[in-house]
């Protein structure tokens, strides 16, 4: 356990200052587990585009206490690079404080997390509800091979399992809880059958953070949250749908606009901008919260409002812009 005068119980109580952390289960968690343990280097940009090593062993005193300055600040740390791009992370812990109280989890749940990342947030899972109601997956067997590493030091072993996310794991299934720390284009099919009817399954896509309820048959539907989430991809996935370009028509007013930008990632090119600008001031410059998403009868599509309202945009690959949406304006609708 971590001391309570520590830098980690700094950094819980700055979180609970910011409005975080009001269930005192998922306090006590993100004081218990130290977060150092899981990050025992991390790489910090510096000017150029280039990246250091901060690490934990590090013979300079000066750069050792950086990387524990860091460990315990309030923000998203690169743990995996190759090739300069970032393969893996431990995302920001406010933002992970968030989702986890979004869970609404209870005791005796079992949990599949997709992203395993350097193993944090299956510990602070496995620590509100114990090891064996949680599965975290990940592609890569160096991320897999490290967190196991990283939760044995903590004191914890869930089940850690190699192999594509996109797929779950239906050996362990049926699960009443699914966690994304990925981002995805679409919402795979194979979480959603390996859910128990009522399950909740929360994941990052478009920039935004979406939260689906399942049902007995197989389908799924939920809003967005008013959360930005901007996360790593899901590998093999593309992770955030592209957005058209904007041309000089659109104000620089909607171009600033989070919310305007959201809608344009969301439609992923179904919309040209002009239309998307059309809709969002028409519409009252709707927010994340009133977009959903349902997956139901081999389909899965976007909505503003109302999943069957005049404003819905396929997502399903391979769909094609335009396919399966209705509606005037936007009848193509981090």
């Amino acid at each position: 356990m971590a001391a309570s005068s520590g830098p980690g119980h700094q950094l819980v109580r700055e979180m609970v200052a910011g409005g975080g952390l009001r269930d005192p289960a998922w306090r006590a968690a993100f004081e218990e587990v130290p977060r150092e343990l899981f990050v025992p280097f991390f790489y910090s940009a510096v000017p150029g585009g280039d990246y250091e090593r901060l690490w934990r062993d590090d013979p300079d005193p000066g750069r050792r206490a950086r990387w524990r300055e860091g460990v315990y600040t309030d923000q998203p740390l690169a743990t995996r690079m190759r090739d300069g791009e970032l393969l893996s992370s431990s995302s920001q812990p406010s933002l992970m404080a968030l989702m986890l109280e979004y869970l609404d989890v209870r005791d005796g749940m079992d949990v599949l997390e997709i992203g395993t990342g350097p193993g944090y947030n299956a510990a602070l899972l496995s620590h509100r509800l114990g090891d064996s109601h949680v599965t975290t997956v990940d592609l890569d067997p160096d991320i897999t091979d490290a967190a196991r590493s990283h939760l044995a030091a903590a004191g914890h072993r869930p089940r850690v399992i190699t192999g594509d996310g996109a797929r779950g794991c239906p050996a362990h299934a049926p699960y009443d809880r699914v966690i994304a720390t990925c981002a995805v284009p679409e919402v795979p099919r194979a979480w959603i059958a390996q859910c128990s009817p009522g399950a909740l399954v929360l994941t990052p896509l478009a920039t935004g953070l979406l939260a689906l309820r399942t049902d007995q048959d197989g389908c799924a539907q939920g809003h967005f949250t008013r959360t930005p989430a901007f996360f790593v991809s899901l590998r093999g996935t593309g992770g955030v749908r592209p957005a058209p370009p904007v041309p000089r028509g659109v104000p620089r007013r909607a171009l600033r606009d989070d919310a305007f930008r959201f809608l344009l990632t969301l439609t992923g090119g179904q919309l040209e901008p002009s239309e998307a600008f059309s809709l969002w001031e028409a519409e009252g410059r709707p927010g994340r919260e009133r977009y959903g998403v349902t997956v139901r009868d081999g389909r899965q599509w976007a909505w503003l409002d109302d999943p069957e309202g005049p404003y819905t945009w396929l997502l399903d690959e391979g769909g094609g812009a335009g396919e399966g949406t209705r509606g005037t304006a936007g009848e193509r609708g981090a």
